[in-house]
């Protein structure tokens, strides 16, 4: 069972095309879902010094999916983000963040992501592309899913959970500041890793 859809394969390609092939399971997901922040986690890596890694994090987002079991490629994706809410566990540093020298977090409050194109890639494994908005500018994002299955939670709720991850060079968004260091080199690489792990609950 799949997240976006399934790959077909033998008798069932030739009626992939038609709602009768998608499996009852997939069907099943067709809905509208709410991602639950207290379960879920939006990440972020990035290369310090030149010899180690920061990780960081958001702890303050909402975001929806809409999943078509009977046509994946409409399933999409929207997330907002807080920017006041990173953590990286330093309050200098999380203060420097949210400085003009980054994310001007008084000027652009939010982080916005909004999917443009849903992709079964085979197995469990998905490809949702979108536009990431920060600063003010927005540009393409792709982000590679791993499906991590479906369940109903004590509490009568049904849940879908998913993992992701994707690279971004925050020089794209305006995102330049950096300090040279002695030895060669910079502080804060530009390449930053993205990291996801959802969970979502089925609204009505």
């Amino acid at each position: 069972m799949g997240f976006f859809g399934r790959k077909s394969t033998g008798a069932e390609a030739a009626t992939a095309q038609s709602p009768a092939a998608v499996s009852p399971e997939l069907a099943a997901l067709t809905g509208e879902y709410t991602i639950d922040p207290s379960h879920s986690t939006l990440g972020f890596v990035a290369r310090h010094a030149m010899v180690t890694n920061v990780k960081g994090s958001f702890t303050d987002f909402t975001g929806t999916l809409h999943l078509d079991g009977a046509d994946p490629s409409r399933s999409t994706a929207s997330l907002d983000v807080v920017m006041d809410s990173i953590d990286t566990g330093s309050a200098d540093r999380d203060g420097h963040l949210k400085s003009a020298d980054f994310f001007r977090t008084e000027e652009f409050p939010t982080m916005t992501f909004r999917s443009t194109r849903a992709e079964a890639l085979g197995g469990d494994d998905y490809r949702i592309t979108g536009d990431l908005t920060i600063l003010g500018v927005t540009r393409p994002l792709t982000i590679d899913l791993e499906f991590n299955g479906a369940a109903k939670d004590p509490f009568g709720n049904e849940r879908v959970g998913f993992e992701g991850k994707a690279e971004i060079l925050r020089s794209q968004w305006g995102l330049t500041w950096n300090a040279a260091l002695e030895t060669g080199g910079v502080l804060v690489s530009d390449k930053i890793k993205l990291t996801f792990d959802i969970s979502a609950i089925r609204q009505g």
